[in-house]
């Protein structure tokens, strides 16, 4: 693993990303849609490793939904504190539910023990253009990931 894509353990997927000037506004806060960007590489991450560690599972998928992706279909976000350039976060992704198309993800980002921003993102599968079952391989592991950590 390459610890640039961070790490699942205990059914959670961690990443620490730092705080770059392009990521700040005029004040040197940290501006609201590169957190979007953070839990992105998070979220991009994890399924990484998913496949990383499972490469039959990730072939699977393709070979029973040719092209597929996920996408987000819903966030909901809440701002708790502002982080500034060269803060060091942590965006910890845990999968809350899976359903047959889609998966709902909890997302925090924090700096040492303050949540900055907490969030709840459901992603949809799909293929074609259109909303696909998640093949089971793909889904039993993230379901196994969901069973081991827990939300929280």
């Amino acid at each position: 693993m390459n610890s640039l894509d961070g790490a699942i353990a205990d059914g959670k997927h961690v990443l620490d990303v730092r705080v770059y000037y392009e990521d700040t506004d005029f004040s040197g806060i940290v501006y609201h849609a590169s957190y979007l960007r953070f839990m992105e590489r998070g979220r991009t991450n994890y399924l990484r490793l998913l496949g990383n560690d499972h490469r039959a599972l990730f072939e699977e998928a393709a070979a029973e939904a040719p092209g597929f992706a996920f996408v987000v279909r819903h966030m909901e976000i809440a701002f708790r504190k502002p982080s500034h350039m060269d803060d060091v976060l942590t965006i910890t992704t845990t999968p809350e539910e899976v359903k047959g198309a889609s998966i709902t993800l909890h997302q925090r980002v924090t700096r040492g023990e303050d949540l900055i921003i907490e969030a709840h993102v459901q992603v949809a599968f799909v293929s074609g253009g259109r909303a696909r079952p998640i093949p089971k391989a793909l889904r039993v592991a993230m379901k196994a990931d969901q069973d081991s950590g827990g939300a929280g």
